[in-house]
């Protein structure tokens, strides 16, 4: 298959069920909403290393679709299980947003109702201010307001107001796939724009830097202690000592990885990142996986690409 004169490989981007949750984070202007999530979102591209999977979905929310009438943003983080993805929210949320200057923060899962009742043990759900509360040394209080449950805690510019507990969902994470081009220039371009254009798309996030991964991993490590480790089959300084999968006039590889709420959401961007991609000087694209055996989740370019070759 070719989009241009780009080759798409015949092969699948193996990915991963995680759970995730959203939480819809608030400011009185956009310099502090940026810099909440800015905080927020850092060392959130990997569970390799990181505690979450973390990156914003929606940059912009106005202040007429927000729960305090201020402009916001959603942000979505994934964890392979959902006490571990509430440790990393409460944390995330405690040292990064209830630290900056006039944020809120709120939960985003639409299909998630809180009570009064809720202790934050559910696995469906994960403790926030129902864990952050704490901090308020005993000066916290709690608000009611229609099915929502928060809390506000005194801080030094007034209140930090966060939702007691969030919603939490089963996902998708790891959806990808990989650049193959002539040189760097073209493929950070390429890469660019394969970012852009799923930016622009609802439930996924892309959680490497700027949404692009330059150190591809592999299964395990010559050094017993990594889980992980280069792949090296995808080191373009690495041909001739292993067993390369770079096409032969490529001399630069960069991924996009997607993390997603669900099959669809994942497959749309990869397909809409695909074909902002293809190019001048991309040679190829292709897709990282373990031969099927690790994910359930398996894309198959040529299937997620068929009705774009349809079309022309």
């Amino acid at each position: 298959m070719k989009i241009k004169n780009t080759i798409i490989e015949e092969t699948f981007a193996e990915a991963f069920t995680m759970n995730f949750t959203r939480l819809v984070v608030t400011a009185i202007d956009e310099y502090w909403l940026d810099a909440g999530l800015r905080e927020f979102c850092g060392n959130g591209s990997s569970v390799i290393q990181c505690d979450a999977e973390v990156g914003i979905e929606t940059l912009r929310i106005d202040n007429d679709q927000t729960f305090d009438g201020r402009i916001g943003a959603s942000v979505m983080a994934f964890g392979f299980s959902s006490e571990a993805l509430g440790k990393a929210v409460a944390a995330r949320t405690g040292q990064c947003l209830m630290t900056c200057p006039t944020t809120a923060v709120f939960n985003g899962m639409s299909s998630y109702q809180s009570d009064d009742s809720d202790d934050g043990t559910d696995p469906q759900r994960i403790a926030i201010g129902n864990h952050l509360r704490y901090f308020g040394d005993g000066f916290q209080k709690s608000k009611i307001i229609g099915d929502r449950r928060l809390w506000r805690i005194p801080v030094m510019d007034g209140e930090f107001i966060v939702e007691d507990t969030a919603g939490v969902e089963k996902g998708v994470a790891g959806g990808n796939f990989l650049i193959h081009s002539i040189d760097q220039a073209t493929g950070l371009a390429a890469a660019r724009r394969a970012v852009s254009a799923i930016d622009g798309l609802p439930n996924v996030i892309t959680p490497f830097p700027g949404g692009v991964v330059r150190s591809g991993s592999k299964v395990g490590s010559k050094y017993e202690a990594l889980r992980a480790s280069t792949s090296d089959a995808y080191c373009p300084t690495l041909r001739g000592r292993v067993t390369s999968n770079i096409h032969d006039a490529a001399n630069c590889i960069y991924e996009i990885v997607i993390d997603g709420s669900d099959f669809d959401a994942v497959e749309l961007a990869i397909r809409d990142g695909i074909v902002a991609a293809v190019g001048d000087g991309v040679v190829a694209i292709g897709a990282g996986n373990y031969g099927g055996e690790l994910g359930k989740h398996h894309f198959h370019l040529h299937n997620v690409l068929d009705a774009v070759k349809e079309n022309g």
